[in-house]
């Protein structure tokens, strides 16, 4: 029989792999012996994931916050001091908190704005990280000014570019060290499937395999194919969720019952021209956040939506709609919340690929309610 060549890689469901004496090593010199360790699927995503990204490497684990828990544990020693965006995916900063109280690694928040990264780095820094655009107001950090003054510290720079992805922008061409996706999120896109990487450039570090080991956070191989089935339709969903975003922020900004849009998208953002020069394409993501007023209109939009999904995710082919104060941002304590413009009336929306027309329609009537 001539040898079977399938249009896509086949899943590897396996826990063990046949070893002899010494185990098969892999191109990148790791044994595949055991799932928790090296699995060929997983291999297959990764290779595909550092393709997209304009990355030499990638390791994928079974959540994004399991990637940055092993970069945590991989660079942050007793006495280190890492600098970390005040706003940001709130379980990264809650982890980074803990670690500091229990390993003596000093943690320092900035404001999510070029300078104000800037000025925390000093020569104490081991490892600073960035969001390239924030949760939930969606702030878009000059990642280039970042990474200058890190090079002049020798300082690790860590970029999470889930909300941008590489369609937009690739962080580790303008000095980044290391990309982190939630691969949930727009790269799976289709909100059945968890998942989250590392990415870099250079020698292939195997101490992060190492770590990734240690700690058991490899993705399992059905995610790893799921993820990567996933990945096929991405430029095609962001593009489309992206123009939606764009539509509907314009929708929002116009609006009587809306105090405040944050979108990169807009003209008048005042993130609007570092995105500009940032992004590879006249495109700004497809999360749009809103102000409503108060906590009182917040629970009633999220209460009268119909068609666009109430749940703490983005990037899916679902729209979803999220009250940050009670889900990503409430680890920030109410004085940050209030400097980064988190108010109690603040909505995000994960735009998805339903109808345009449909979704302002819902969003049209979820605000007539709204006092």
């Amino acid at each position: 029989m001539a040898r079977l060549k399938p249009l896509h890689e086949p899943l590897y469901l396996t826990a063990v792999f046949r070893q002899v004496g010494e185990a098969y090593l892999t191109p990148r010199n790791t044994e595949l012996k055991y799932s928790r360790e090296e699995n060929p699927t997983v291999l297959n995503l990764e290779n595909k994931l550092a393709k997209l990204e304009g990355a030499d490497n990638a390791l994928a684990f079974n959540s994004g916050i399991a990637a940055i828990a092993t970069l945590y544990f991989s660079f942050l020693e007793a006495g280190d001091e890492a600098v970390l965006s005040m706003e940001g995916y709130g379980t990264t900063i809650e982890l980074a908190r803990l670690i500091g109280r229990r390993f003596g690694v000093k943690i320092r928040l900035a404001y999510p704005r070029a300078e104000d990264i800037v000025e925390e780095i000093n020569e104490r820094t081991k490892l600073v990280l960035i969001e390239t655009m924030t949760n939930p107001t969606l702030k878009v950090i000059d990642v280039r000014e970042v990474a200058k003054r890190c090079r002049e510290v020798e300082t690790i720079l860590v970029v999470d570019n889930t909300f941008v992805t590489p369609l937009l922008y690739k962080p580790l061409k303008d000095g980044a060290n290391f990309v982190v996706h939630s691969l949930t999120k727009y790269i799976a896109g289709h909100n059945d499937v968890l998942g989250g990487a590392i990415l870099w450039n250079g020698e292939f570090i195997h101490d992060l395999w190492n770590w990734r080991r240690r700690l058991g956070g490899i993705i399992q191989p059905f995610d790893a194919w799921m993820i990567e089935r996933g990945m096929r339709t991405l430029e095609v969903r962001f593009e489309r969720q992206s123009k939606n975003a764009q539509a509907i922020a314009e929708f929002l900004s116009e609006h009587p019952k809306v105090k405040e849009v944050h979108y990169p998208g807009l003209e008048d953002d005042p993130y609007h021209e570092i995105a500009k020069k940032l992004f590879e394409r006249d495109l700004y993501g497809g999360v749009v956040s809103f102000d409503v007023g108060n906590e009182s209109n917040a629970i009633v939009f999220l209460r009268s939506i119909k068609k666009i999904f109430p749940s703490p995710s983005l990037g899916g082919v679902e729209s979803i709609v999220t009250y940050p104060v009670k889900s990503a941002a409430r680890y920030i304590n109410e004085e940050q919340r209030e400097a980064l413009g988190i108010t109690e009336g603040l909505i995000r929306l994960s735009v998805g690929l339903e109808p345009l027309d449909e979704l302002l329609e819902d969003l049209d009537k979820a605000l007539e309610v709204v006092k």
